[in-house]
C-alpha cells in the first residue's frame, strides 16, 4: 500500500515507554513563579554576585589548587552553566507567557460579555426613559395644574359678583335655580 501524503504516518515505535504524567497546572504555576523571579532586579543582582565570585575565585586572584574553571580556557564551565540556565529560562518564560495569554483571552471574553450586558441594560433603560417621557407628555405638569387652579380661582372670585348682579335683577335669571339661600327641591 502506498503512503498517502494527506494522512500522518503510523508510529514505527514498537516499544511503548511510560510517559510521565505531569500536572499541567502545577507545572504552569511553577514556570510562572520562576519566570517572575527571572524578571526581578533581585535575580540580576544575585546572578551578578555569583558570576563575580566565580570569576574572582577562578581568576589569578584565587588559590591555585581549588580552581576548577581556568581563565586560560575562557571560563568554559561558567559559560556552560549560564547557557544551561538560559536554555531552561527561555521555555519557562514562553510557558508563562502562554498561560498569561490564555488568562488574557478569558478576561477579554468576560469583558466582551459584560459590555454586551451593559449595552443591553443601557438600551432597556433608554427605552424605559423614552416611554416615561411619552407618558409624561399625557400627564399634567405642575405648571399646567397651577395655571388651571389659577383660572378656577379667578372664576370663583368673579362668580359672586355675577351672582350678586343676577340677584339684583327683578325676577332674575337665578330665581328658578337653586342657589345660595334658595331651598333645594327634594
Amino acid at each position: 500500500m502506498a503512503e498517502r501524503l494527506d494522512q500522518p504516518r503510523e508510529s514505527r515505535r514498537r516499544l511503548s515507554l511510560p510517559r510521565p504524567n505531569a500536572d499541567q497546572d502545577a507545572a504552569g504555576r511553577a514556570s510562572e513563579s520562576i519566570a517572575r523571579f527571572l524578571g526581578t532586579p533581585s535575580f540580576i543582582f544575585w546572578l551578578t554576585i555569583f558570576c563575580a565570585a566565580w570569576l574572582t575565585w577562578n581568576a589569578d586572584w584565587g588559590p591555585d589548587r581549588p580552581r576548577f574553571d581556568s581563565s586560560a580556557n575562557g571560563f568554559t564551565v561558567l559559560t556552560l552553566m549560564l547557557s544551561l540556565q538560559a536554555s531552561y529560562a527561555a521555555p519557562l518564560i514562553l510557558l508563562a507567557q502562554n498561560r498569561q495569554t490564555d488568562r488574557d483571552r478569558v478576561q477579554a471574553e468576560q469583558d466582551r460579555q459584560r459590555a454586551e450586558r451593559n449595552l443591553a441594560d443601557t438600551e432597556f433603560l433608554a427605552r424605559e426613559v423614552a416611554a416615561l417621557r411619552i407618558a409624561l407628555g399625557d400627564v399634567a405638569t405642575r405648571d399646567f395644574v397651577r395655571s388651571e387652579l389659577r383660572n378656577l380661582l379667578e372664576e370663583l372670585l368673579a362668580q359672586p359678583e355675577e351672582d350678586d348682579a343676577e340677584d339684583a335683577e327683578p325676577g332674575g335669571a337665578r330665581a328658578g335655580r337653586p342657589g345660595r339661600g334658595a331651598p333645594r327641591p327634594t
